[in-house]
């Protein structure tokens, strides 16, 4: 093969590597093994005119200049800010569960009381993980820990990570903070936003360059190889590479069930969580982030599972020292097989990535390059 970079996946990350390196004048061959360039930022326009975001909803945001300003080349922005509500006694309340939610569902007297602990022992506008939280000895804290604890947090986290909270790596739990602040926003971050015609003609303008050939329907294992001389950049899993010689890196998978109402809105928000009630997470509609005009409208329950090699798609992985330990060792074994082979993104490094740190990320790689 002539090419001399090859890289293993369309999505964002692989976009990004492609795009930098032919802004540097070399040649890249882009293969994905999907019908579809965007990974698990595919969107499409259905036959309502909806922008449907086929892996689930998906929002950009970041305060990292550089993650942001390369983006930006490609696309112009549609300002958006996200807002998630949950169910909650009932209720629909703001999360993360913050002083708004606690107006909703508790007495005004106890609501106050919490509020002004809060702010004492955390400042205003801090987020506090929930683990953290439960540690205090205060009693009205340890009542608003337990009541978060149970109510927004435990079984949302077991059905999303089908363990307990206390078995998650922190880095996970301290995901779910209760925000001591009035902010309902879903991400404080400086920039955010939805590229105003979607993801994926986002990706198709990153793309589109003489130097960069794109393969769809096209695995690894079709092109190997012709590769052994080439520059290797790796999106995937990387036990699938090493077919799985030393067992499966553990991930969590979600099922997607699609379902078209004829009504302008189904529910209040683009997200709504359900951390109690039923099997599913959230229900996601996605008409809001574009404010695309429909009579009709389309919503997505979201179902996680376990992942189940040929079964269904790893979508997160799972933190914790002894899949990090497999990983590393995956990765060893790699690196001796080909030399010149390098790894990104969510799948390639094992790692929680929002899109915005998985292209500062390959950013990052491609200047040491």
């Amino acid at each position: 093969m002539t090419v001399k970079n090859i890289i293993v996946g369309a999505g964002i990350s692989g976009a990004t590597v492609a795009r930098v390196l032919a802004d540097r004048g070399e040649q890249a061959l882009v293969v994905d093994k999907k019908p579809h360039i965007g990974g698990n930022c595919y969107d499409y326009y259905d036959r309502n005119g909806i922008c449907i975001h086929k892996y689930g909803t998906h929002i950009f945001h970041t305060d990292v200049k550089p993650a942001w300003d390369f983006v930006s080349r490609f696309t112009e922005w549609h300002p958006y800010m996200h807002k998630v509500v949950g169910l909650i006694d009932g209720q629909l309340v703001p999360i993360p569960f913050n002083l708004n939610s606690m107006r909703q569902v508790f007495p005004e007297a106890l609501a106050a009381r919490l509020e002004d602990k809060l702010i004492a022992r955390f400042g205003f506008n801090k987020k506090v993980p929930i683990l953290e939280l439960r540690k205090t000895d205060d009693d009205d804290l340890n009542f608003l820990a337990e009541y978060v604890y149970q109510k927004v947090f435990l079984f949302y986290t077991m059905k999303q990570w089908g363990v307990k909270p206390e078995e998650l790596d922190p880095a996970v739990t301290g995901r779910v903070p209760v925000y001591v602040s009035r902010d309902d926003r879903y991400f404080q971050n400086r920039w955010q936003g939805i590229p105003q015609k979607g993801y994926t003609a986002m990706l198709e303008k990153m793309l589109a360059h003489r130097n960069i050939t794109v393969k769809l329907d096209t695995s690894w294992n079709d092109i190997k190889q012709e590769c052994r001389d080439c520059r290797i950049f790796y999106t995937g899993p990387v036990d699938e590479l090493m077919d799985w010689r030393f067992g499966d890196l553990p991930y969590r998978s979600i099922t997607l069930e699609f379902r078209e109402y004829d009504r302008e809105f189904f529910q209040s928000h683009s997200v709504v969580n359900y951390p109690e009630n039923y099997d599913f997470t959230r229900i996601g509609e996605y008409k809001y982030f574009l404010n695309d005009i429909s009579p009709r409208t389309v919503v997505s329950f979201e179902y996680p599972s376990a992942y189940r090699r040929g079964v269904n798609e790893p979508y997160y992985p799972i933190a914790g020292e002894e899949n990090a330990a497999l990983h590393e060792k995956y990765l060893a074994a790699a690196h001796a097989e080909y030399p010149d082979i390098h790894f990104l993104g969510r799948l390639g490094d094992y790692r929680y990535y929002d899109m915005d740190k998985a292209v500062a990320r390959t950013l990052k790689l491609m200047e040491n390059l």
